[in-house]
């Protein structure tokens, strides 16, 4: 009797135990629409982040250099004994290894992005076919790997061999781009690109805030001799980086093993239901280069990447050499305006998706989120080179500028998605090319510019060349620019 007596119980009891598991189960499963599933749990959000993350490293990698060359240089030796009264007292201004002008400098910071340019338009053919995510993801490994040899080749090798290794990472970063803009096509449904696209791309400025100060603490009290540590410290974390991101993320939706069915619906007829299979079998070369909408988006890119590189590669050496300030303290100010780009960034996401919610139109949505990107750093760049005996005034200024450049995320870098979502990769390699050959010409026509006259009148030239370029391309897109699917 007692053994029949304790038989009930043992079901109940493994029943109670089986009942965590089965809720468990049952809530993971009875999400009905995307709508219900919590933020934190939808994988586009994840893989929205990988990017973001695999942004910011590409950028740390890209802009470290414009901080170490500042500790590298020995700036007495090429401006002169008496070029600056502060020298003497400070050893860190003029402390480096090697004497190169600021012309070579201008070529050295240069190299990277030819590097940089001339693997863009291949990826951008190749994953249509084959995929993003290995092309991103194995790039940017060679990229972080290379890293560690820049102390070497600059030491043992010079400026060619510094040139070489700075074009081999250019050659792993250039998948970045065009393999992003390919995943989130992918991945984020239209109602979400202004926001996705802020977010991930706004990585450029978290990881310019990061390796700004980081790298001036580096070089004035890193390990290896200072500016060394600079190259082992990121390349080490971007490796990190990699190997995540080829373990964790996948190309699209329907490859995924993670990702709930519910969402994978949910994405797939959102960005898809509207693309014919004629469209997505045949490349439509013709109909693009001869679509004004296209050259509007190559002309704000251009005009985009040709600021923003005078910005962030001549950045560290205008606050160096004209408001004579030390290494350490260089790159904690030339992460400002970063901050506020990349939080500027975001907040003209979530306005520019709430634009289009409210049913403004995604063309003028575009158009508007591109003249605050585009107008309001060229006005602070012609402001700025007045306020030179200013540090609050002249930092004040560079960061409203850089902060109003942020809202370019939701104009015309999206806009690639909203022309052709099964042609986004191929459409941004193609003006991500065209544009960082643009950009790779701002540090040498300003290191041209100021080699021989490292004036303040020097840098206002450079500052003028830099706002009138903004000017006239952002012009260009508010003219011919639009947000309607055309591919």
């Amino acid at each position: 009797m007692a053994t029949a007596e304790n038989k009930p119980p043992a079901p109940a009891e493994q029943q109670t135990k089986q009942q965590p598991q089965q809720q468990q189960q049952q809530k993971k499963r009875n999400y009905e629409t995307d709508s219900e599933i919590p933020c934190c749990c939808r994988l586009r959000f994840f893989v929205t982040f990988m990017l973001f993350l695999g942004m910011a490293n590409a950028y740390v990698m890209r802009t470290n250099m414009s901080v170490a060359i500042v500790a590298m240089v020995n700036h007495t030796a090429i401006e002169g004994k008496d070029a600056d009264a502060d020298a003497d007292a400070d050893a860190d201004s003029h402390g480096g290894d090697f004497e190169w002008s600021y012309q070579l400098q201008g070529y050295i910071l240069a190299s990277f992005f030819y590097g940089y340019v001339i693997t863009q338009i291949p990826f951008g053919f190749l994953i249509k076919n084959y995929g993003a995510k290995h092309f991103l993801g194995w790039g940017m490994l060679i990229n972080s790997l290379v890293a560690f040899l820049v102390p070497v080749a600059a030491r043992k090798g010079g400026p060619i061999w510094l040139c070489a290794v700075r074009l081999l990472q250019g050659l792993g970063e250039g998948p970045i781009v065009p393999c992003t803009h390919a995943m989130l096509a992918n991945w984020i449904p239209p109602t979400e690109r202004s926001r996705a696209g802020a977010a991930v791309y706004a990585g450029a400025q978290f990881g310019t805030i990061v390796s700004m100060p980081l790298s001036g603490l580096l070089a004035a009290h890193g390990f290896a001799g200072g500016w060394p540590s600079i190259f082992y410290v990121f390349g080490a974390a971007s490796t990190l980086w990699c190997i995540f991101f080829l373990w964790l993320v996948d190309d699209n939706p329907q490859k995924s093993k993670r990702i709930r069915e519910v969402e994978r619906a949910h994405i797939v007829s959102s960005i898809w239901s509207a693309q014919s299979e004629q469209t997505l079998a045949r490349i439509p070369l013709g109909s693009i280069f001869s679509s004004m909408a296209f050259w509007a988006i190559m002309a704000a890119h251009a005009g985009h990447n040709y600021g923003y590189e005078t910005l962030m590669t001549m950045l560290p050496t205008y606050i160096a050499r004209i408001l004579h300030v030390k290494i350490k303290e260089n790159g904690l100010l030339s992460g400002l305006p970063y901050l506020a780009m990349w939080l500027m960034a975001l907040l003209f996401g979530f306005s520019a998706d709430y634009l289009i919610r409210r049913n403004v139109g995604v063309t003028s949505t575009r158009k508007l989120m591109n003249s605050f990107g585009l107008y309001g750093p060229a006005l602070c760049l012609l402001a700025v080179g007045y306020v030179q005996q200013s540090l609050a005034w002249t930092m004040v200024i560079f960061t409203i500028g850089m902060g109003l450049n942020g809202a370019i995320y939701s104009g015309f870098k999206i806009n690639h998605l909203d022309l052709s979502p099964a042609y986004a990769g191929l459409l941004i390699a193609i003006t991500n090319c065209t544009a960082n050959l643009i950009g790779l010409t701002a540090p040498m026509i300003a290191g041209n510019i100021i080699h021989n006259d490292p004036s303040i009148a020097s840098w206002r030239l450079v500052f003028l060349i830099a706002a009138i370029v903004y000017l006239v391309c952002a012009t260009i897109y508010n003219i011919f620019g639009s947000g309607q699917r055309k591919w």
